[in-house]
């Protein structure tokens, strides 16, 4: 015991020597300071896809967006085809938002793919429309200030709009016809539904417009049964420009009501039609006008080629099942949340369900058969993505 106070002063030496023996020793594990290389900083990401974009007017604060797509870069020089679009009168705020939630601007987020294109997407404030001239300043503002930033290519810039906003593209496409490599416009005209006496002037606007836009290519598209911008509008535009030799395609899209954007955007063509012309460009005339079926023409089938395609049919996450049965001549889907739904063929093995009338897109099921003819799948496509539910064996759908 009497040695315990001895040791234990040993010990505390020992501890407190301990640190400055570690610093004396060369640190073995580490580079000398003089060799170490800095770290080269880590590139800031490159935002793409829909930027919150701001834009100052005589003292006037607008937000709107842009949309840039995923290979778009700042420093490689390369120039950009460009489209200005105008929303719908209920798109109109101040939050510089809601135009993104139709149209283009939904084209884009199912099938970035097909559009390559910086989109300039100005918002109108409730108090105004898009064929205000201070409206029309700012889209065009806009413009200017997005293509200056991100490139666009003055040759590759496009016009478009819907409703309302083909109310303001018209206006734009009139007063810089020029500017323009090609211009599309859907469910609008000439004739402003808050100013109706401009009915009055039906025997000359739409020679007016026309005119000025010269041979600027122009498709227009509009719902036949559209009773808040009447089909005549674009009829009538469709025949100035054919009179004045001008270059536009007219689709009407038979059955459907206002809503015609949903379709003409989600036309595969459009945007491939948009890139095919840049300015200047040797004048063409062209007057195309087609009637575009709301369906496929359905075909009847046979009782036994329907019954080949019953069954249950279980969905990717293996979790809903949908059954398909006959009834009579006719095919049915009851749906793994119990709806049931009529079928209609386009082909033995391709079939799609009615849709209604407001643009809605066609839901389309293609049946899959393996080597020896018998109904393994069905691919559900509505334009949007594509789903394959795979046919249950019989008895193991419960």
């Amino acid at each position: 015991m009497p040695g315990l106070p001895r040791i234990a002063v040993i010990c505390l030496a020992a501890a407190c020597a301990w640190p400055a023996v570690t610093r004396a020793l060369p640190d073995k594990t580490h580079p000398a300071k003089s060799q170490v290389r800095p770290e080269a900083k880590p590139e800031a990401p490159q935002d793409t896809g829909f930027l919150n974009r701001r834009i100052e007017l005589h003292g006037i604060t607008y937000r709107f967006q842009v949309y840039l797509p995923e290979d778009w870069r700042r420093d490689d020089g390369k120039k950009w085809p460009i489209i200005l679009f105008l929303h719908g009168r209920a798109e109109r705020g101040s939050e510089g938002m809601w135009q993104t939630q139709i149209g283009i601007a939904e084209a884009v987020r199912n099938h970035p793919d097909r559009w390559p294109f910086v989109i300039v997407m100005p918002q109108c404030p409730l108090s105004a429309y898009w064929t205000d001239p201070a409206m029309l300043e700012l889209a065009m503002a806009a413009l200017d200030q997005e293509s200056a930033e991100f490139h666009g290519d003055p040759a590759r810039t496009y016009l478009t709009g819907l409703s309302m906003g083909g109310y303001g593209a018209w206006e734009l496409a009139k007063t810089h016809p020029h500017r323009w490599a090609a211009i599309a416009i859907a469910a609008s005209g000439v004739f402003w539904s808050y100013e109706p006496e401009r009915w009055q002037q039906a025997n000359v606007l739409p020679a007016e417009y026309a005119r000025a836009v010269g041979h600027t290519p122009v498709w227009l598209f509009h719902g036949s049964l559209d009773t808040t911008v009447l089909p005549r509008q674009s009829q009538l535009m469709f025949d100035a420009l054919k009179a004045t030799g001008g270059n536009v395609r007219f689709w009407l899209y038979q059955g459907i009501l206002h809503d015609c954007w949903t379709r003409a955007y989600d036309e595969p063509d459009l945007p491939r039609w948009l890139l095919e012309h840049h300015t200047p460009a040797a004048p063409e005339t062209l007057a195309e006008f087609l009637m575009i079926p709301l369906h496929p023409p359905a075909i009847k089938l046979t009782a036994a080629q329907l019954d080949s395609l019953a069954g249950q049919y279980r969905e990717p996450n293996a979790h809903g099942v949908a059954t398909i049965f006959r009834q009579g001549d006719q095919l049915f889907e009851k749906t793994s949340g119990g709806e049931v739904i009529g079928l209609e063929a386009d082909a033995v093995d391709s079939f799609f369900r009615p849709g209604d009338t407001t643009g809605a897109r066609t839901v389309h099921l293609t049946f899959e058969r393996d080597a020896q003819g018998r109904v393994t799948a069905y691919v559900l496509n509505d334009s949007r993505h594509e789903e394959r539910w795979m046919k249950v064996p019989n008895g193991a759908g419960k």
